[in-house]
C-alpha cells in the first residue's frame, strides 16, 4: 500500500506554504501528494506541478501528484485531457486524474452552472472512456448524450496518466472496475472499502479485466490536537457537509445515500430534523455520534492517529492522509502529516501483528 498525503484549499496554504509541505512530505516518506479540484478553487493542475518541482531536489523526479477528484460537468473531456497530459510530462508520469460527477445529481447545481440533467452514470462512462483515449493518443469520433466530439485527437502524446474514477455507490463502483485505471472512495469505513473493492473487482470481470490493474484510492481525514474537544469540531465541520448532502459542487444525494448505506440514515435523520427546527451549528456540531465520525476517520491526539489510519485503510492501493487542520497555519497540517508518516503507521500495522499472534 502506498500512503500519501491529501491538502485542500480549506487549509489555506500560501505558494511558499504548499512547496516546504510537498517537501516536509517527502522528508516522511510520502509516496505522493493530492488535492481536490473545484471550480472556483485555485486550480489543482498548476498545484500538483508546484507539488513536483518543489520536491525534485529532495526526491528523484520530484514527489508523485494527483487530484481527487475534478467534478466534471463543467469541463470537456478534451481540456481535461490536455491539462492532465500536460501535468504528466511536467511530472515525468507521475500524475493521476481522478475525475467525478460532482453535483450533477442536484438541481441547484444544474442551475448554477447552467448544465442539463445528466445521467450520472452515462456520462461518468462517456468521460473516462474518451479522456482515457485521448491521453492513448487515439482520434476520438463519439456521440452520446454528455459527450460529442468528432475528429478530437491532442496533438501531443503525454506520458500514462491513469484515470480514476470517483465512486461511491454500487453502480458508479462497477463502473470503475469497467472503464477506469482505478477507483477513487471517500468517506469510508473498513468494511466500506471491502464492499467497494467486490463491486469494482466485479466491474472488472464484467468487462474482461484483470481486477488487479483497478486500484483503490480514498481520502482518511485526519485531525491531530490534544485539544480533543477542538479536534472533533474542525473534523466535523468537515464531514457534516457531506453526510447532510450539503457539500457546494460535490454529489448531494450522493453523499447522503453513501453515508446511509453504511448504517447511519437514522442519526442523520435526527440532525436534519433538528437542523431543520433551527438548531445552531455548534449544536449540529455535537449531534454528530462519536461512532460514526470514529468510523471513517480520526480525531485527537497525535498518539492515535496512525494506528486509526492503519485500521481504516485496509484493502487500499493508495491509502490518502486528508489533512484536517483544527487551526490555522502550517504547524496543524504538519501535526497531522507526522503523526501518520509511513513509518509511523509501518509501526503500528506491526503492533496490530504481534498482538493478533
Amino acid at each position: 500500500m502506498e500512503t500519501a498525503i491529501g491538502l485542500d484549499p480549506t487549509l489555506r496554504l500560501s505558494w511558499d506554504d504548499q512547496h516546504l509541505m510537498a517537501r516536509e512530505a517527502v522528508g516522511l516518506g510520502y509516496t505522493s501528494a493530492w488535492t481536490p479540484s473545484g471550480p472556483t478553487a485555485r486550480d489543482a493542475f498548476h498545484i500538483c506541478s508546484e507539488w513536483n518541482s518543489a520536491t525534485r531536489e529532495v526526491a528523484a523526479g520530484g514527489i508523485g501528484t494527483g487530484i481527487s477528484v475534478v467534478p466534471v460537468p463543467t469541463w470537456s473531456p478534451p481540456v481535461l485531457a490536455s491539462l492532465a497530459g500536460t501535468v504528466g510530462e511536467l511530472t515525468g508520469g507521475r500524475f493521476i486524474l481522478g475525475i467525478g460527477s460532482g453535483g450533477i445529481y442536484s438541481a441547484e447545481f444544474q442551475r448554477t452552472w447552467g448544465k442539463p440533467a445528466y445521467p450520472p452514470i452515462a456520462m461518468m462512462r462517456e468521460y473516462v472512456s474518451t479522456i482515457r483515449a485521448l491521453l492513448a493518443g487515439e482520434n476520438i469520433d463519439h456521440e452520446g448524450p454528455s459527450v460529442s466530439l468528432h475528429g478530437v485527437q491532442l496533438s501531443f502524446r503525454p506520458p500514462s496518466v491513469p484515470v480514476f474514477l470517483g465512486a461511491l455507490g454500487p453502480q458508479m463502483l462497477r463502473l470503475a472496475g469497467e472503464v477506469a485505471d482505478g477507483a477513487a472512495l471517500n468517506w469510508c469505513t473498513p468494511e466500506q472499502v471491502a464492499v467497494s473493492r467486490e463491486r469494482v473487482d466485479a466491474g472488472a470481470r464484467k468487462a474482461g479485466r484483470d481486477p488487479l490493474e483497478v486500484r483503490l484510492a480514498e481520502y482518511i481525514r485526519i485531525c491531530v490536537d490534544d485539544d480533543v474537544t477542538r479536534a472533533r469540531r474542525a473534523y466535523t465541520r468537515a464531514a457534516m457537509g457531506y453526510a447532510l448532502g450539503r457539500v457546494p459542487g460535490a454529489s448531494q444525494s450522493g453523499y447522503r445515500a453513501h453515508f446511509g448505506r453504511m448504517g447511519y440514515d437514522d442519526e442523520l435523520k435526527r440532525i436534519e430534523e433538528g437542523r431543520a427546527k433551527g438548531m445552531p451549528e455548534d449544536e449540529v456540531i455535537d449531534a454528530f455520534p462519536e461512532q460514526m465520525l470514529r468510523a471513517v476517520g480520526y480525531y485527537g491526539p497525535a498518539a492515535g492517529a496512525a494506528e486509526a489510519f492503519r485500521r481504516l485503510s485496509a484493502g487500499l492501493d493508495i491509502a490518502i492522509v486528508r489533512v484536517v487542520a483544527s487551526r490555522p497555519g502550517v504547524d496543524s497540517v504538519r501535526a497531522v502529516m507526522q503523526a501518520c508518516a509511513p513509518q509511523s503507521v509501518a509501526s503500528a500495522e506491526r503492533a496490530a501483528t504481534r498482538r493478533s499472534i
